[in-house]
């Protein structure tokens, strides 16, 4: 029996290579330090510097959501790599900070910035959130199905934490770091490394459920997580996977210019450049001394801020790696715009 004839479909083919041409960053407005948080976790700024690095952390006003960061940290992206907005045609948010269920952070942003009517969506990739959208960018560049994307990792995490809470609230900040990827001549994003292991998703979580909520079961849920098999779980498993980054990519530790993981704790950045012999020439992102963990929006925010501080590392190539409640992970290497 012959199969039924029929015109052929056509399938997109998109631009051979893309790369990030442009940083947007907004944090929050409230340097809040150490001393204040203290009281209610029995603590000390000396404590949390020893144990986290972090002296400050920005914090947004109360009437600032994760949407309205979101749309700061695109417009500067935007007006940065000098494109119409109308020529983006993609969305891509990272949040586990929505205000809201639906509808998503991205359709919004998109029409803010004068990108409608886009392709729109958010993901929930906790702090890994960035890595993984940069990735989806990429291959939907590359596969025809955008031109231009804008990725954007927000979060208000303020509004989820319990001041109370000694595993995680006094790290956590607010932010949002955006990133405009588009067409490129030569490569200037590599293969991405990336996973999950949700046998581990009640290592960083939430105390409840909404609905818990709702029916008076539980308190307003806020995060919670156990410090030390993150930390255990970062340094020696993560390492490993911003190795096979590195192979991927088809360079060595010593053609970097920059790294730039995920800003959760100064102690695991160090490990991660012990673990991977970086040499002294690498300049590492620790936007997480003044900014504190802003979740899906640290890799962007310390990208933002490294190329703000060091512009001659314009043009060289930067590890960057993501890993956080899933437990989920994501790492490639980029070319700096």
């Amino acid at each position: 029996m012959t199969a039924p004839s029929h015109p052929t479909l056509r399938q997109a083919k998109g631009a051979a290579h893309t790369r990030i041409l442009s940083y947007g960053a907004a944090r929050g407005e409230l340097a809040v330090d150490n001393d204040a948080l203290v009281g209610p976790i029995d603590s000390s700024d000396e404590w949390i510097q020893q144990r986290t690095g972090i002296i400050t952390r920005m914090r947004a006003e109360h009437d600032t959501n994760a949407i309205d960061l979101a749309i700061a940290a695109g417009t500067e992206a935007i007006a940065t790599a000098g494109i119409d907005p109308s020529l983006i045609d993609l969305v891509i948010v990272a949040t586990i900070s929505n205000p809201s269920q639906t509808p998503s952070v991205a359709a919004i942003v998109a029409d803010r910035v004068g990108a409608n009517p886009a392709a729109a969506y958010d993901i929930n990739a906790a702090c890994a959130g960035y890595a993984y959208a940069v990735a989806q960018a990429d291959a939907l560049i590359r596969g025809g199905a955008a031109t231009y994307a804008l990725v954007i990792g927000t979060e208000k995490l303020s509004d989820i934490v319990d001041p109370t809470d000694r595993s995680i609230s006094f790290l956590l900040g607010d932010g949002a770091g955006a990133a405009l990827i588009g067409p490129s001549e030569t490569p200037g994003i590599s293969s991405t490394v990336w996973g999950s292991d949700g046998s581990k998703s009640d290592t960083i979580s939430m105390t409840g459920t909404l609905t818990q909520f709702r029916d008076g079961e539980t308190e307003w849920p806020t995060l919670r997580q156990e410090g030390q098999t993150v930390f255990r779980w970062a340094v020696w498993e993560m390492a490993k996977v911003a190795k096979r980054a590195l192979d991927e990519a088809g360079i060595e530790a010593s053609d970097l210019a920059a790294f730039i993981p995920h800003q959760a704790n100064m102690r695991i950045i160090d490990q991660f450049a012990k673990q991977l012999k970086l040499p002294d020439t690498v300049k590492i992102a620790r936007d997480i001394e003044t900014t504190g963990n802003t979740s899906a929006a640290s890799i962007p925010l310390a990208s933002h801020r490294l190329l703000s501080e060091h512009p001659e590392l314009s043009g060289g190539l930067a590890l960057q790696i993501g890993f956080g409640a899933g437990l989920v992970f994501g790492a490639q290497v980029v070319v700096l715009p």
